[in-house]
């Protein structure tokens, strides 16, 4: 390709609403515009790369008997309610009508399209297993779009389905799929790692995330120091700690705490540890039922955690006039004796561990100490609905863990029959009967993919693009205008470089040698030749690596070899790692 005849926009300043280092490059590079909030156009760099990545993930599907189909991105209303999704996404489904007034969502996933087609198309045991798949662009009604494509409402995605007849099959397939994710990522040059994760509105039992490492990561990962377990902090399980050999027998007394709300108040102006204090939160219920959770004051609740505890219910902190009306007194002085209303109390098991603890009574000013937990107060059920930390202990080995943050690219699901129940979808077995087939889904970001690899892979320059996703692998740089011989020999290794199959551009503008230079180390192309009228006179023209400083020297005779044995090398080296 001719960069005269490419729409390559790029710019020198970052955009003042890119936060992160892809946003920033993404634009700057001209691989993408935005449009709206969430909304960004791909320009033919990133579209290419885009693609690149796209084909990647159809050879591994295609590689574990995927078939691809494509599925529309409207979806009936109808559809979405057999498995409630149309009221389980709530605000974040994009709701559209028709003229004749039916509603459709914008597909947020495909779980009902793919269930609904291949329902119609398989009767019996012999049919299946079966693992379809389709790339297309997905939407969400993000209430805060962010990080560029890393949260956006409009996206790519591969998502894939498989059915089976049994969970051993479908185990099968999962681990299937999860090999050939790690070879996608990997073939893409990014490094992952694969995690426990919370299911949220797809469903199903079990999922793991794939995570790329990054400070910009907008997901915490739990890691165990010694034994193979890393969670993400929303699925995170928290090792109970030992509890207290015993609890006070001293009664509790009342503390004068005027204006102190805080855990941290506490901490700092009486001198109480956080690890014997005792926080009573009231969450309000989409249900209109409200909760009080008892937590010890150096943790947090996991909301994703208590949803999960109250059956999927939406969750969030109880407004004012809700705590005043459940305690009796303003927030921050609540706690679970003597509630005003009647409400479940839940406590988490970390309060356990506290012999004599401090706490709210339901008294304007008042705080309590020496409280006994089994004696003071009633419990109405315990359970796991903290966040994990750092410092907690694994629980499958009792090792302390750590914390580092991480970009999602990847998502597998063991579905179960969440999808085919609702859809009434059974095949027949061996022995004639109608059983109900198990699901699996299986969904890849592809432009977070994108971002995900330039977050990776870049300097104070530009991009560094690794050579499979590279939206061209060779950039030959003329020095002289196109009237000189040194432009023709430029010329005469694009034109070979193309003929042998190499991704080549040519940036044959009338610019100066400085401004395409820094264009080609801005858009990252792997491999840069640059012809100049001096160095043909010494016999060589320059090739240079965009991840290395050294400049190499090439006989114009040798250089269509050179260049494959080059990209022959940077292909190796990401297929060895496989």
């Amino acid at each position: 390709m001719r960069i005269k005849n490419l729409f390559m926009p790029t710019v020198k300043e970052a955009p003042s609403d890119a936060q992160i280092v892809s946003n920033i490059l993404m634009i700057r590079a001209a691989l993408m515009r935005k449009i709206s909030s969430g909304l960004f156009a791909y320009l033919p760099l990133g579209l290419r790369s885009i693609n690149k990545i796209s084909n990647i993930t159809r050879e591994e599907m295609e590689a574990i008997s995927a078939s691809e189909c494509l599925m529309p991105l409207l979806v009936p209303k109808e559809l979405l309610d057999y498995a409630d999704r149309w009221v389980a996404f709530k605000k974040e489904l994009f709701r559209v009508k028709d003229r004749h007034d039916i509603d459709y969502g914008l597909a947020p996933t495909h779980e009902e399209d793919f269930t609904e087609i291949v329902k119609g198309a398989v009767q019996s045991y012999r049919d299946l297993p079966l693992s379809v798949y389709h790339i297309s662009t997905k939407f969400r009604d993000e209430i805060r779009p962010r990080f560029g494509v890393i949260r956006s409402r409009e996206f790519t995605m591969k998502d894939a389905y498989s059915f089976h007849m049994d969970e051993a099959c479908l185990d099968k397939t999962y681990k299937d799929m999860s090999v050939a994710y790690s070879r996608a990522f990997k073939r893409m040059g990014l490094d992952t790692v694969s995690v426990k994760a919370d299911s949220g509105a797809i469903g199903g039992d079990n999922s793991e995330e794939f995570m790329v490492l990054s400070n910009v990561g907008e997901e915490e990962i739990i890691f165990c120091e010694k034994c193979s377990y890393r969670s993400n902090v929303e699925k995170a399980v928290i090792k109970p700690e030992p509890k207290a050999e015993t609890y006070t027998s001293e009664p509790f007394v009342e503390l004068h705490t005027p204006d102190i709300t805080s855990v941290d108040q506490l901490v700092q102006t009486y001198g109480f540890k956080e690890i014997n204090l005792i926080k009573t939160l009231l969450y309000t219920m989409d249900t209109g039922e409200t909760v009080a959770i008892a937590i010890r004051g150096d943790v947090a609740v996991n909301e994703k955690k208590l949803s999960n505890y109250l059956n999927g219910c939406d969750v969030e902190l109880a407004d004012e006039a809700t705590v005043r009306a459940v305690s009796g007194v303003r927030v921050g002085f609540a706690g679970p004796i003597n509630l005003k209303k009647k409400v479940r109390i839940i406590a988490d098991y970390s309060i356990k561990t506290i012999h004599a603890a401090g706490m709210g009574i339901n008294k304007d000013n008042t705080h309590i100490t020496s409280v006994n937990i089994e004696r003071d107060f009633t419990v109405d059920e315990w359970a796991d609905l903290r966040r994990a930390k750092e410092g907690d202990l694994c629980p499958e080995c009792s090792a302390k863990m750590y914390s580092k943050r991480g970009l999602e690219v990847g998502h597998i699901f063991k579905l179960g029959e969440k999808y085919s129940k609702a859809f009434d979808f059974t095949v027949l077995d061996e022995n004639n009967k109608p059983v109900t087939p198990t699901m699996g889904c299986y969904g890849i970001g592809i432009n977070r993919a994108l971002a995900t690899v330039i977050e990776q892979n870049y300097d104070d320059k530009g991009i560094i693009f690794p050579i499979t996703v590279a939206p061209y692998e060779v950039i030959i740089v003329p020095v002289e205008d196109e009237s000189t011989d040194s432009f023709k020999q430029a010329e005469l290794i694009y034109n070979d470089l193309r003929a042998c199959g190499v991704d080549t551009l040519i940036d044959d503008r009338d610019a100066r040698l400085g401004v395409k230079l820094n264009d080609a180390d801005l858009i990252g192309i792997p491999i840069r030749i640059v012809v100049g009228k001096r160095s043909l006179e010494n016999g060589f023209v320059e090739v240079k690596l965009r991840r290395e400083t050294e400049m190499r020297e090439v006989s114009p005779s040798d250089v269509k070899d050179y260049i494959l044995n080059l990209k022959k090398q940077l292909f190796d080296e990401i297929n060895n790692c496989l």
